[in-house]
């Protein structure tokens, strides 16, 4: 039986990327060596991350004074390297709370300066993107969570406030296309839409670097990431590999744009049987629903556990709520096919022909 993952992380890969990463295992582009004993600093690896460097600048249209690197630590480990790293200790800094990612981003940022939340949605469960914040004059940046996996929400447009955007991007990052120019820096986990769990991409601003006067060691330095080439130390080779794969596949499905309407595409059919449904609803405001990560509920709670048993035996894996929201949550990322989402869709419907 086929099983449709709808986890919200590390989530599904296209099929063809696990048969190319399986394959190197075995023998990494004819050494005879597996890709995960091959020395980062062989000709094959260094090609890889090359291309796979040049594949983030071609699929997001990146200016030539953004650099992309490959580091890891995951995404947290960006909540303080940002600050570290663009933040004055004697500055300050905006940051927009839309939910956990949020959360832990603005605790760690406080240790690095004066950090100011301009907005917050916590007042109904993060179940909305705030549409009105304090003035961010004289901040060194705004802060935002781009999508939220645990309460499905999105920012569809983002803010015009005349400083530089920081964003991190985990979930939704290669699933549009972005307005770049807004940006001095993109972080994003890999296992969401670019590989496995081991790599976080930070796309940076050059310019914005090196004017915090802080003595920042180097390992946390984007500077000497981007000097050395994402390889100031042995990098994650295997999930930097996996991400170039996935970045082929992209690319070779038409890149960003084409993605974006595939996704709209799910993501409205989803949605639009949760509307429609008389068992369901969803947990977003509307206007700020995640096209990535679908929550919903069912009106009568005490059904939620036999409409679990439906949807496995129907093959659907990682639907489960987040414990802040309960109820469901359908990660629809660029890999997943629609035919998945359809499996969900009759699921729903045939839920509600026998409960109705």
């Amino acid at each position: 039986m086929k099983i449709h993952n709808f986890s919200a992380g590390p989530s599904i890969l296209p099929e063809e990327v696990f048969e190319k990463s399986a394959n190197a295992v075995i023998n990494f582009e004819g050494t005879g060596l597996s890709i995960l004993e091959i020395s980062h600093r062989s000709k094959q690896f260094i090609e890889a991350i090359e291309e796979a460097e040049m594949l983030v600048a071609e699929l997001l249209g990146l200016p030539s004074n953004y650099k992309s690197i490959f580091l890891s630590g995951g995404a947290s480990s960006q909540f303080f390297m940002v600050p570290m790293n663009l933040l004055p200790s004697d500055g300050q800094a905006a940051y927009i709370n839309t939910g956990t990612w949020s959360t832990k981003a603005i605790f760690e940022a406080q240790k690095f300066g004066k950090i100011n939340i301009v907005a917050s949605s916590e007042d109904k469960n993060f179940s909305y993107i705030p549409r009105k914040w304090a003035s961010v004059e004289n901040n060194q940046y705004l802060h935002i969570t781009s999508n939220n996996t645990i309460f499905g929400t999105q920012f569809h447009d983002f803010p015009e406030v005349g400083v530089p955007l920081v964003g991190d991007m985990s979930s939704d990052i290669f699933s549009r296309p972005l307005p770049l120019q807004k940006f001095d820096l993109i972080y994003a986990g890999a296992q969401k839409n670019m590989g496995p769990a081991g790599t976080t991409l930070v796309i940076v601003n050059q310019e914005a670097l090196g004017k915090t006067n802080r003595d920042i060691p180097s390992m946390l330095d984007y500077r000497q990431h981007i000097k050395n080439n994402s390889s100031y130390n042995t990098p994650p080779v295997f999930p930097i590999y996996v991400s170039l794969l996935v970045m082929r596949w992209l690319k070779s499905r038409g890149g960003v744009a084409t993605i974006e309407e595939s996704n709209r595409q799910k993501a409205n059919l989803l949605y639009e049987e949760i509307d429609s449904n008389p068992l369901f609803y969803g947990t977003a405001a509307r206007e700020d629903r995640s096209m990535m990560n679908v929550c919903f509920l069912l009106k009568e709670e005490e059904l939620t556990s036999e409409f679990m048993k439906l949807a496995i035996d129907a093959g659907i894996s990682g639907i489960k709520g987040h414990r802040s929201v309960g109820g469901f949550r359908a990660s629809i990322y660029n890999a997943l096919p629609i035919e998945s989402v359809e499996v969900l869709v009759d699921v729903m419907r045939h839920f509600a022909l026998i409960k109705g």
